[in-house]
């Protein structure tokens, strides 16, 4: 059930995300170094960065390397540099909300944010950063020694780590507790920093797992803030989180005194909330009998990467492309010819396969009996072909299968207004 709830939150739209930050890399590396490339200079950095984000993650994070030549230009002026990075931006995004704020440029999309932080390299491996607050100053930050820190301890713990961190943030949503995602790292590292005992446990112990990190985070009183693992850096702790982690202990010990599988598992839906499975999901399962789940029916081994684009046509002209109407918040008006396209796969060796998910979400669907959902063949050219007849927060799927695995997988929302 554990191994469910992490399938159920990992992050589906890995491919659009990776777009919208080559998007950004390439927009500021044509105007700081006359390249077109999406990816050198850049660095993701965040919960993104360090692989511990979870499906709806809505916070993303860069760095963007300026050229050392640019110093002189921007030495005193700190406000200038973000201007000129977000009007870098907006010539790409033009109908995207960008604003500048303190010490990065944010990039706000409808369904993500994504802050962009300029900086300069410093020889000891730290970055130098503007900050435009009491007349504007330079700060230093050390993201890589916090993503390797983080990186080498994940490896000591045989994964466990990350996947700790993952499911804490399923707790925050539930819970609705207010941490940030690198107090949270923070406090997993902590936590396992110096715990062996689960190096050579399973899925199995994770029930175990949960309740000894609640029961260390209940005992970690109320702290003013942490240091980074790496970086040393300070994390602030927003608010006190003693009291629901003293209740969601509780929880877990419910849990684990469960004397059936249907009580056990609403225990657990108590802590982690919806993502954690249900006893009787499919048999409770009503609303669409024919949808089908790619994990029903291969294994899940995710280290390829896929991502998906879709073709708005209108009289079989080009209107746009979806990944820019979505940038702009905007849906797409029906009677309009749809074709989904593999826009990218990268460290998968032939032979694979492609399949698809369409999915209709909403009360039309349901109304005219058209929700759909089984995993479809590809149509020959890693291309899918669909028309937009009706309204409602849709989405596709890609699957890419090498063997008896899916080895990659993106998501693209599909908004259809009338």
């Amino acid at each position: 059930d554990f191994k469910t709830l992490l399938d159920n939150i990992k992050i589906d739209n890995a491919g659009q995300i990776s777009k919208r930050y080559g998007r950004i890399t390439k927009a500021l590396n044509q105007y700081f170094y006359n390249l077109d490339s999406k990816t050198a200079n850049s660095l993701q950095v965040g919960s993104y960065g360090r692989f511990t984000g979870i499906r709806g993650i809505s916070d993303l994070d860069m760095l963007y390397f300026l050229p050392a030549t640019a110093w002189p230009r921007f030495r005193d002026r700190q406000s200038y540099l973000l201007q000129v990075v977000k009007t870098e931006i907006k010539k790409t995004f033009k109908n995207t909300d960008i604003r500048g704020d303190g010490q990065v440029v944010v990039v706000k999309f409808k369904n993500q944010e994504v802050e962009v932080v300029p900086v300069f390299s410093n020889e000891d491996g730290t970055f130098t950063y503007p900050d435009t607050h009491d007349g504007g100053s330079w700060k230093v930050c050390n993201p890589r020694a916090e993503m390797s820190s983080f990186r080498a301890l994940n490896d000591d713990r045989k994964g466990h780590l990350r996947r700790l961190s993952k499911m804490i943030r399923a707790w925050k949503a539930r819970h609705e507790v207010e941490i940030s995602g690198f107090l949270i790292d923070t406090l997993c590292y902590n936590f396992f920093s110096n715990l062996t005992e689960y190096d050579d446990k399973s899925f199995k112990s994770y029930d175990q797992l949960s309740l000894d990190f609640f029961t260390f985070l209940e005992n970690e009183g109320d702290r003013v803030f942490y240091y980074a693992p790496g970086s040393r850096s300070k994390v602030s702790v927003k608010k006190s989180f003693n009291k629901v982690a003293k209740l969601t202990k509780e929880y877990c010990e419910e849990a684990l005194s469960a004397t059936s599988e249907n009580s056990r598992n609403l225990a657990w839906k108590k802590v982690f909330g919806r993502p954690f499975p249900n006893y009787t999901t499919k048999a409770l399962s009503n609303v669409n009998v024919s949808e089908q789940f790619i994990e029903d029916q291969y294994e899940m081994n995710l280290y390829g990467h896929v991502s998906i684009e879709c073709e708005i046509r209108k009289n079989n002209l080009l209107e746009a492309l979806l990944s820019n109407l979505l940038g702009e918040g905007h849906d797409i008006s029906t009677n309009r010819k749809l074709r989904f396209y593999v826009d990218e796969i990268n460290n998968i060796s032939h032979p694979y396969k492609i399949k698809w998910k369409i999915k209709n979400v909403g009360d039309e669907a349901e109304r005219r009996g058209n929700v759909r959902g089984e995993i479809l063949d590809d149509e020959g050219g890693s291309e899918r072909f669909e028309t937009a007849d009706f309204s409602g927060p849709h989405f596709v799927e890609c699957y890419v299968i090498y063997g008896n695995q899916v080895v990659a997988r993106d998501r693209i929302d599909v908004p259809i207004h009338n």
